[in-house]
């Protein structure tokens, strides 16, 4: 950071001639002409750092502290190395540039790196952001953290990087020695901790990953305005190891009191971070790696990072006396040895309040994570600030525009908001691996943006192409998510999904008779679809067409079909017309067209998945797609439900207002309690999609399936009613709101189907349990 530069303070002076001499015949970055200045960075407590600047460019450089060093300290080639691999990996470091080995250039081995320009908060407490950015920051470093755990270290080519299992008794005993080494007096309480530490090792240290060694927020740089990682510093302590001394030196801070400071900006965090807990992180981190949220002998753990700090504090206090210190303020540390001695034992030895616990044990049901609640609180704010205030602008859009091609295109009010909601960070929410949201997260964010018919799409969480994106992200090729995924996920296409048949009851959707055949390299498609929503939209440009193959005679029904994607520019692809809902068009979703394909000529590599995998493919995405149609339609209900009460409110009939009428009074409490009854059932069906994958939360998804349509169709009939005539009429959304979830109860199979299947599953439920007790 810029206020943190200093000229090179005198310990650390080195011939800038030499250097620059140096890197312009190694690797150009730097010409003998230019004007090069050198200046120090004032924090920083290992490897003394400094911004070289030209007139042109910035680059940062790090190098050993000079004098008499610990023994195996400041290997600044380590550093180098693993952030080289990392930075190749798309891992978010600064990019290494050059490495030095040779001391007759500035007197000790270095290297440089970019400069990467962003924000670091070297107060753990983050202070002056407020509660809500604050804990996405620390989600977000925590999703970093889980990522860096996850890598491949083989694929990195840092096998060799460390020793391998046995890390935590490596540690107890390296930071021993370090502490010895530079220890000024005896402190009985740190040999006390260092002899409970060895003799408390995991019973389990087999786990090997690569390690940061050194992860805390003030270790990283964050998007000047955007909630986001941006490089990660300081890897002199990197190694490979056990992942969770790295979590528990992250989360260390919260444990210890607010009133013990390391240095001004390091105090303990005990609990005075906002809503934010060790808990919430803990889960953040093990749903990112998708591991069990269980951490065994978490007091060690916690106990040899305090251990660990300490000895560091040592070190840094005995670089001062040397006087080779990188910091100016590094005869402050030596205070802070004994009191995180004494912290570190009362850690290792209690029951730790607020230790991390399974997040089940959470009595607030269904909650959010830490990401998901910031996520949702955006978007609500968004949706008061941009979207609400927009609707009348849209409506009004495309009733001008009835008969108009233009219908069909998105309006320029709606493009404008897509691009703010994405510089905001709210795009793509829907799919996890992008955002790193739950399904039960998303369910929250699908509710708030279901009061709105076209506020998905400000989101770019829109059907069918959420549905699209799922699939190409699951189950597509490279090829297939290079060519259509990606442009999908910037917004850049829209798409369209042709199940659905005129010429056969699609209810048994093995009916399907839009036939595949393979000839040569190609396949060949002829058929007949309808209700293909979005269809209508000219920026359209990829269909995925469920097809029967011709040339495969397969023994299970369900092994006959296949997903192929379909250019819609492919020749004999015909939009026919586009069918109305009561009567209207639902252009503001694209409309639902019916579309022919006639000797439709696609590569083999357009199959996704593989021939007979249509019905595979349906499964996996039809799952997370009703799960957001259902919160939506609480959402919409929540919106119809809002409208109602405000018309009870402002008419009279019969001498009073009409809440006061006991029917009125009746509808609003009954559609109150139906609304609470559909969310806690989407909840749960999100929750156990997310902890159980999709065929177990099948028979939930299938309820709320059946649950949310007869809702919505209750609520915004009632709506209806106490709106009389006016309810019926463009003045208010709730006709086409009720068009909107009366198709539900048909789209994504009818109610019927839905029930038949419930108590199917429910009968081999009672069956296995009546089994179980015999």
């Amino acid at each position: 950071m810029e206020d943190e530069l200093s000229p090179v303070r005198e310990q650390h002076q080195f011939n800038v001639a030499n250097l620059q001499r140096y890197l312009s015949d190694k690797i150009g970055l730097i010409a003998q002409e230019d004007e090069l200045s050198v200046q120090q960075f004032g924090r920083g407590q290992s490897n003394p750092t400094f911004l070289l600047r030209t007139p042109k460019d910035t680059w940062v450089l790090r190098k050993k502290p000079p004098g008499e060093l610990l023994p195996g300290a400041h290997k600044v080639d380590r550093e180098y190395r693993v952030q080289k691999a990392l930075f190749h990996a798309g891992f978010p470091v600064p990019e290494p540039l050059l490495y030095c080995s040779d001391v007759s250039v500035i007197g000790t081995e270095f290297y440089i790196m970019e400069h990467v320009q962003g924000r670091i908060f070297r107060d753990l407490r983050l202070s002056g952001v407020s509660v809500a950015e604050r804990a996405a920051l620390y989600v977000a470093a925590a999703e970093v953290l889980a990522r860096l755990h996850s890598v491949d270290v083989i694929a990195l080519g840092l096998d060799s990087f460390g020793k391998g299992p046995g890390y935590c008794r490596r540690q107890v005993s390296t930071w021993t020695k370090q502490y010895k080494s530079a220890a000024h007096r005896d402190i009985p309480a740190m040999d006390e901790l260092s002899d409970w530490l060895m003799n408390n090792l995991p019973t389990g240290d087999s786990e090997v990953t690569l390690v940061h060694g050194d992860f805390r927020v003030d270790n990283l740089i964050f998007h000047p305005t955007e909630v986001r990682v941006l490089a990660v510093l300081d890897w002199e302590l990197s190694t490979t190891g056990q992942p969770l001394a790295d979590l528990a030196y992250f989360l260390m801070p919260f444990y210890w009191p607010s009133t013990l400071s390391i240095t001004d900006s390091m105090g303990g965090l005990g609990g005075a971070n906002g809503a934010l807990t060790p808990d919430d992180l803990v889960a953040v981190y093990c749903r990112c790696r998708q591991i069990p949220p269980v951490l065994p002998q978490w007091n060690f753990f916690l106990a040899l990072s305090i251990f660990k700090m300490a000895g560091i504090a040592q070190g840094i206090y005995a670089r001062h006396l040397l006087g080779n210190a990188s910091a100016l303020n590094a005869h402050k540390f030596g205070d802070c040895v004994d009191p995180l001695a004494e912290v570190g034992l009362q850690v290792a030895k209690s029951i730790i309040p607020g230790s991390p616990k399974l997040p089940a044990q959470d009595p607030q049901l269904f909650q959010q994570t830490p990401k998901g609640q910031v996520l949702l609180q955006k978007v609500k704010e968004f949706m008061r600030v941009h979207v609400f205030p927009a609707e009348q602008e849209v409506m009004e859009y495309y009733m001008k525009n009835v008969g108009s091609p233009l219908r069909w295109s998105t309006p320029s009010i709606i493009e404008g908001l897509k691009a703010k909601a994405r510089v905001a960070g709210l795009w793509n929410l829907f799919l996890p691996a992008v955002s790193g949201l739950t399904q039960l997260d998303y369910a929250h964010i699908a509710e708030e943006t279901g009061r709105c018919f076209f506020a998905p799409e400000i989101f770019n969480c829109q059907a069918p192409d959420t549905g699209n994106m799922e699939v190409l992200h699951m189950f597509g090729s490279e090829e297939q998510k290079r060519q259509w995924l990606e442009p999908l996920l910037q917004g850049e296409i829209r798409s369209c999904f042709c199940m659905t048949e005129p010429d056969v009851a699609s209810s048994d959707a093995t009916n399907m008779k839009c036939s595949l055949w393979k000839d040569g390299n190609h396949y060949i498609i002829n058929g007949k679809k309808w209700w293909s929503s979005g269809a209508g939209n000219p920026n359209c440009k990829v269909a995925i067409v469920m097809c029967r193959n011709k040339s495969t005679d397969a023994e299970d029904r369900h092994r006959e079909h296949s997903m192929v994607l379909v250019p819609m520019d492919s020749p004999g692809v015909e939009l026919i017309r586009p069918l109305t809902v009561f009567g209207g068009d639902d252009a503001i979703h694209g409309g639902h067209f019916e579309i022919h394909f006639n000797n439709v000529h696609v590569p083999l590599s357009n199959v996704i998945l593989g021939e007979g995998r249509g019905f595979e493919i349906a499964q996996g995405r039809l799952g997370p797609g009703r799960l957001h149609h259902c919160m939506r339609t609480v959402g919409l209900s929540e919106r119809a439900l809002e409208l109602l009460c405000q018309r009870a409110a402002e008419r009279h009939t019969f001498g009073k207002k009409l809440y006061q009428h006991e029917v009125i009074a009746h509808w609003i409490a009954e559609c109150r309690i139906a609304i609470e009854q559909t969310r806690l059932l989407t909840l749960q069906a999100a929750h156990c999609l997310d902890v159980h994958g999709s065929k177990a939360a099948c028979k939930q998804i299938a309820i709320i399936k059946v649950v949310a349509g007869r809702l919505a169709c209750k609520v915004v009939d009632r709506a209806i009613q106490v709106h009389g005539a006016a309810g019926l009429s463009g003045d208010f959304p709730l006709a086409q709101m009720y068009a909107y979830v009366r198709t539900l109860r048909i789209a994504d199979g009818p109610d019927e189907v839905h029930l038949s299947a419930i108590a199917r599953m429910e009968l081999q439920d009672q069956l296995r349990r009546v089994a179980a007790r015999l």
